[in-house]
């Protein structure tokens, strides 16, 4: 059995389905399936159960399963290693983010660290709050990028971004004329919503505190979306500060600060306590980590 075998079993183990691991592995569906039988084969077991139309892990698969996780992330941090002895840090970092972070946070972060470590490759899975927690256990990505708090104890959590809500609304709305609003104003008139995640249950938590019934005019997941139909007149909206910045300089929306209510949208790196951090890792966490304390100056008293 080799290396690319292990890792097309756990993309099949990962998503319980050989189709979709051949998306991941870019591979026919029949390539990955004699991988499967070839790996069976020389393990003399049975690895996945694929009766009734799912796809399953048997006893002796997740037995397996720890054996090919440890091997491929020995292997990783082996080429680490080696590619590390002469102290310029290679290799490659993978971070998980959602839409507005990949869009708003993250580009300048990402610049500033290829400008210093061009040899480390950088790639970005776009997910949201849940997926890229399970991104990051699963080591399918080096770090995570999400809202706090967070509250899984096998994380180390690092703050790299302090930001709140805003109200946004466009320009002409009565709402874009004032220098803040209360949320009960805000909830006098139609909203635009993210569908679900951290700012939803803080936004109805914060409605419900206040007894006000609003009216949902669109639920969104995409942030971008939001913006963008609340431009347009369909209603009014929340969203992290930075994430409007772009729009409020085009004069395509106002971003109007919540005068009773403060809501905080702090972003933070996530990775596994148990992971053996690379050069390369460590040095995206220092440059990350210094954004955050150039946010926090730009944002501060002028």
């Amino acid at each position: 059995m080799d290396f690319d075998q292990l890792q097309t079993f756990l993309e099949v183990a990962r998503h319980a389905s050989f189709s979709r691991a051949a998306e991941k592995r870019f591979r026919t569906q029949p390539a990955i399936s004699s991988q499967i039988r070839a790996l069976e084969d020389e393990a003399g077991a049975k690895l996945f159960d694929r009766s009734g139309g799912k796809v399953s892990l048997t006893a002796a698969g997740k037995v397996f399963q720890k054996y090919a996780q440890d091997a491929v992330d020995a292997r990783k941090a082996m080429l680490t290693s080696l590619a590390e002895m002469d102290h310029i840090p290679r290799g490659a970092i993978v971070v998980g983010a959602n839409e507005g972070t990949c869009l708003h946070i993250l580009p300048e972060v990402f610049a500033d660290f290829k400008k210093q470590y061009p040899n480390v490759s950088v790639g970005i899975k776009r997910a949201d709050y849940a997926k890229i927690l399970e991104s990051v256990i699963d080591n399918s990505v080096d770090f995570g990028v999400v809202s706090l708090p967070v509250k899984d104890n096998r994380l180390t959590v690092v703050l790299i971004h302090q930001d709140e809500l805003v109200i946004i609304a466009p320009p002409q709305h009565t709402l874009g004329k004032l220098k803040s609003a209360s949320v009960a104003d805000v909830a006098k008139y139609p909203l635009v919503m993210p569908k679900a995640g951290h700012t939803r249950d803080a936004l109805d938590s914060l409605f419900r505190e206040r007894h006000l019934k609003p009216h949902y005019s669109m639920e969104l997941d995409s942030s971008e979306l939001l913006k963008r139909f609340v431009a347009a007149g369909v209603g009014v909206g929340f969203i992290a500060r930075s994430n409007a910045e772009e729009d409020v300089r085009a004069r395509t929306l106002s971003a109007i600060p919540m005068a009773d209510a403060q809501v905080r949208r702090d972003l933070a790196l996530v990775f596994r306590k148990d992971k053996t951090l690379s050069r390369a890792a460590l040095a995206f966490i220092d440059i990350a980590r210094k954004h955050k304390s150039d946010g926090v100056r730009a944002s501060g008293p002028k």
